[in-house]
């Protein structure tokens, strides 16, 4: 069940004693009620703690409503929690293999999509809880998928060296990418003619699907980049690594500075965990877990820490952030998640 923040709990820890009316009109009560902090967001209280998976989790991802959220887990299990109320966790999908190491929902919120080290990708209705195809083809640990921003195409990276693009409807996928080392972050750009990849050879690349080949590449990390995030208007690309740096990119055609900020404070640890980073939907801030338990929240503009949320007892893998409420939710090898109230 979810734990909340007691009700006696001021922001200062202290009790304050208000006038509160009587029923019968005197005014003469006093009641202790608790004096906190101005609330920002529909959560039932400024905190909620998600627990029930039994493995460490890797993904964790708002709905396009942001009435639901999805999680994934070591434990090869999809849960569907409620956003608002008591946050229950209304479903349970299995089928995977493996442990999930990646989940995303559909653009139009019916589907979800997962990628799991039993080399597959699947397609679940988000709806009914069943799944809808799975998809093989890769011959080692899929690390990362991502969907179109429109459209049935995914494309998936793995550890078999290779980036390969789907139809979410269809058997089989439609291209197969060759990079020379292990892929651990994908993306989608703005449009299904740009894939964005990046792994083990410290370089984020950007590829043209209709030539089928790189269009550039952008260097600056000097380790393994363990996520990727394309930004609310499609022209920037938020990378993390193990680096202990998270970045931004310029992925217009003709930019002519590709490397636009470096943010500092999250670390990577000897987990080597691929660990996430997400946008604000206004694009004016970014964040991302990190080994040392917290979650960190920049501020695009400045570059500086906004937030450094504690909480958590484990690496946190991954962060989102709600489509249209000051929330963010975490989730962390200590098997559970966080929704956090936040003030942008």
């Amino acid at each position: 069940m979810p734990e909340k923040r007691t009700a006696e709990e001021a922001s200062d820890g202290t009790l304050v004693a208000v006038k509160r009316a009587r029923a019968d009109g005197t005014g003469n009560s006093q009641a202790i009620v608790a004096k906190g902090p101005l609330r920002t967001s529909s959560l039932a209280a400024p905190i909620m703690q998600l627990t029930g998976h039994a493995g460490e989790v890797f993904a964790a991802k708002f709905s396009p409503d942001g009435k639901s959220i999805a999680s994934a887990s070591f434990d090869r299990q999809i849960f569907l929690w409620n956003t608002f109320g008591d946050c229950e966790n209304y479903a349970a999908m299995i089928g995977h293999g493996g442990a999930i190491i990646d989940l995303h929902w559909s653009a139009d919120g019916e589907r979800l999509l997962t990628a799991s080290t039993d080399k597959t990708c699947a397609v679940w209705d988000a709806h009914v809880g069943t799944r809808l195809r799975r998809l093989r083809g890769h011959t080692s640990f899929v690390n990362s998928c991502c969907p179109a921003r429109e459209g049935s195409l995914l494309v998936t990276g793995s550890d078999d060296g290779t980036i390969k693009v789907w139809d979410s409807r269809r058997r089989g996928y439609i291209h197969s990418l060759a990079n020379k080392y292990q892929v651990t972050a994908v993306s989608y750009g703005e449009t299904t003619d740009q894939v964005i990849t990046a792994g083990l050879d410290n370089v984020i690349k950007v590829w043209d699907m209709r030539k089928l080949e790189v269009s550039f590449g952008m260097e600056g990390h000097e380790d393994t980049v363990t996520g990727l995030r394309l930004s609310p208007d499609g022209g920037h690309v938020l990378s993390n690594a193990m680096d202990k740096t998270v970045r931004m990119w310029d992925v217009r055609p003709y930019s002519t500075q590709r490397l636009e900020k470096v943010f500092h404070g999250a670390q990577h640890g000897f987990e080597k965990n691929l660990i996430k980073c997400a946008w604000t939907p206004d694009g004016k801030h970014v964040g991302c877990g990190s080994a040392d338990r917290n979650v960190y929240i920049w501020n695009v503009a400045t570059t500086q820490i906004k937030y450094k949320l504690p909480g958590h007892t484990g690496s946190v893998n991954d962060i989102d952030f709600h489509p249209s409420e000051p929330i963010v939710v975490s989730g962390s090898s200590d098997k559970k998640l966080y929704l956090g109230e936040l003030t942008l």
